[in-house]
């Protein structure tokens, strides 16, 4: 009884860490359910040992000293979850059939409103938005867990290198060493997309403009033109990826079920970036079904790479229902 205002005084103060904890134990493990039990697991185990924590670093340190330690552990039992690029395969024929794997524990996409704080700091928000990119999450999947710990902790959350020895229990040396092989790993497997230049609003707004109005059309010609010559189309849970325009255009010919006027794309906000839920008509009752979640990368050419993630559970982590009502939805959580 004796620790309950204590207890107390902690959730008060540690909650507003909550968002930024949640985007941590994402970029570590790449998934937002793994991310999410993480997280609570965290505030549990800080809880538990509040009445005990001295003040030696911030409450905000100590949160994330937690949380990694929490990550690691967990990533113990785990395998990195890829995108299908990163599976080391080349690009497919489309006209070949597309095989599920669903064994597999792809990468997750993330909505912004979870991981996205009130942060008055222009500056703030935009590392915020770098740091959960899906090039940059899909990346880090390739590095061993203490590599990829000490890269977020250095790089992303700018810890000095003694802060990162102590949680680890290393040396500063070491950890400098770790980061310098972490950092050329990194660089090998990351794809160009982590450093795109980004058209201004205005130029974005237009081509995203297009971009519906030519998918809802089912006007694959328009479509492409909006793509760069390298462009990349993946689609977890099947293997299969494609490189370039005219594979992409003969896979929507062939592949994609939608037919003009059919379609429906709902604006929303994944990994910092703009992204879609695609709907398809079903034909028999005239509702429109949920397909996919798209999620793109727009450089200065044109839309770099297109992410559709088809495991309709993740719906429900964008707050997205399956099938659209007369309403439009209302996507967040």
């Amino acid at each position: 009884m004796t620790n309950a205002p204590v207890n107390e005084d902690f959730l008060q103060l540690a909650d507003p860490y909550r968002r930024e904890l949640l985007a941590h134990c994402y970029r570590m493990l790449g998934s937002v359910h793994d991310a999410e039990d993480l997280v609570q697991e965290t505030y549990l185990r800080a809880w538990r040992a509040y009445d005990r924590f001295e003040g030696r670093s911030t409450l905000r340190t100590w949160l994330y000293r937690i949380a990694t330690t929490a990550c690691l552990t967990a990533l113990e039992s785990r395998g990195r979850r890829p995108m299908p690029t990163g599976l080391g395969g080349s690009s497919a024929d489309p006209d070949d059939a597309l095989m599920q794997q669903g064994e597999v524990p792809w990468l997750e996409p993330i909505p912004d409103a979870m991981v996205s704080g009130e942060q008055a700091d222009p500056a703030a928000v935009l590392v915020a938005r770098e740091s959960i990119r899906l090039a940059l999450v899909a990346a880090l999947q390739h590095l061993p867990p203490r590599q990829r710990a000490v890269l977020i902790l250095r790089d992303v959350l700018k810890w000095r290198a003694a802060e990162v020895a102590e949680l680890l229990g290393t040396s500063t040396t070491a950890v400098n060493s770790v980061l310098q092989r972490a950092r050329a790993q990194l660089e090998q497997v990351s794809p160009t997309e982590t450093s795109v230049v980004e058209p201004v609003a205005a130029d974005q707004r237009e081509l995203l403009g297009k971009y519906v109005a030519a998918f809802e059309d089912k006007d694959v010609d328009r479509l492409v033109a909006l793509f760069t010559e390298d462009v990349v189309w993946e689609m977890p849970p099947y293997p299969e990826w494609y490189l370039g325009r005219a594979d992409i255009a003969r896979h929507l010919e062939v592949r994609c079920p939608g037919r003009a006027g059919e379609i429906r794309l709902v604006p929303i906000e994944a990994n910092g970036q703009h992204a879609f839920a695609t709907y398809f008509l079903d034909r028999e009752d005239g509702r429109y079904r949920a397909f996919n979640i798209q999620v793109l990368t727009i450089g200065a050419a044109g839309i770099t790479h297109v992410a559709n993630f088809l495991d309709l559970a993740q719906l429900d982590t964008f707050g997205l229902p399956r099938v659209l009502s007369d309403e439009p939805p209302r996507p967040g959580r």
